[in-house]
């Protein structure tokens, strides 16, 4: 595990029990998913590269358009393809056609895989990685080393 990967998911770990809030990004009071990477982004990194702007629980899929997709591949590195590491940023598409809007930080990998995210409805919380929601990756990214 790169030092960077072991940061984030040592990070992610600490935000295990934050309740889930849309849009928001303070651990232990609040976040969505895109929160739980933006507060592990800036204990690891500094300032976050870039404001978000509002946005809705369902993203971009009226559009059609991958908004966080582009952002993730304009902000985090890509993965090495085949290479699945703790720390990882993971990003999914929750259905079959539907833009990919759900994103978890890489916890084990090998036999018995797990990704820590923030689901509405439970929170933070490090979940297994099952064949459904490995089904759903669309894409895996790591966070950029010593900073943006």
């Amino acid at each position: 595990m790169s030092d960077i990967g072991r940061q984030a998911l040592c990070e992610a770990r600490r935000w295990i029990g934050t309740p889930y809030l849309h849009q928001a990004s303070a651990r232990g009071a609040g976040c969505d998913c895109l929160g739980l990477l933006r507060g592990v982004w800036r204990e690891i990194l500094g300032p976050e590269p870039a404001a978000v702007p509002s946005y809705t629980p369902d993203w971009s899929e009226p559009e059609g358009e991958e908004r966080l997709w582009h952002e993730a591949a304009r902000h985090l590195r890509p993965a090495s393809p085949g290479h699945e590491a703790p720390g990882d940023v993971i990003l999914f598409r929750m259905r079959a056609g539907a833009v990919a809007k759900h994103l978890g930080i890489a916890g084990r990998t090998g036999a018995a895989p797990s990704f820590i995210h923030a689901y509405s409805g439970h929170g933070v919380l490090e979940s297994p990685l099952t064949a459904p929601w490995r089904r759903r990756i669309v894409a895996r990214f790591q966070f950029p080393d010593g900073g943006a």
